[in-house]
This record gives structure tokens, sequence and C-alpha cells, in this order.
């Protein structure tokens, strides 16, 4: 547990260990606790975990390296795949 006096003073550094070292600071208030510093990626995987359907798809996707495309690559994807089907407009009616 840290102060918050500790958490102003030494912010910079406590991020670091959260973000870099997967640490977490309880941060105490007049001798209560009152806040928690964690990474987002621990906040997720802890309190909001994943489905296990999810996390397959993930992990086939960096086997593939489809982790590592751009925004602008999955665009361009989409805008082709879009230019070779056929338009669905005349099903629809």
């Amino acid at each position: 547990m840290i102060s918050v006096d500790t958490a102003q003073s030494q912010f910079s550094e406590i991020m670091d260990s959260v973000v870099d070292r997967g640490e977490r600071f309880l941060v105490e208030r007049n001798g209560e606790p009152a806040a928690m510093i964690l990474s987002v990626a621990d906040f997720v995987e802890t309190l909001a975990p994943a489905p296990d359907w999810l996390k397959e798809v993930a992990e086939e996707s960096r086997r593939q390296g489809l982790d590592q495309i751009t925004s602008a690559e999955i665009e361009a994807e989409i805008v082709a795949t879009r230019q070779d089907r056929p338009s669905r407009q005349l099903a629809r009616r």
C-alpha cells in the first residue's frame, strides 16, 4: 500500500511498474485504502476476461500474423471484398 503523496510524487515510476511489470498499487488516503492502480490489460484479464472462443480467435490471429495488419490494410481488404461480391440489393427486395 502506498500513500496518496507517494502516488503523486512517483506517478511516472508507478506507471512504468504497472505497465511494464504488471504490478498493482493500492493507494491509501488518510490511512484507508482508496484506489487501485493497475494496467488496463490487468483490469480486463482480472475483472472482465474474454470468453474462451475470443481468446482462441485472438491466438489464431497471432499465429497467422493478422494481429500485425494496419487499419488501412483492413479497410482495403473490406473494400476489395465488397467489390468482388455480387450486390445483395436485389436479394433484399
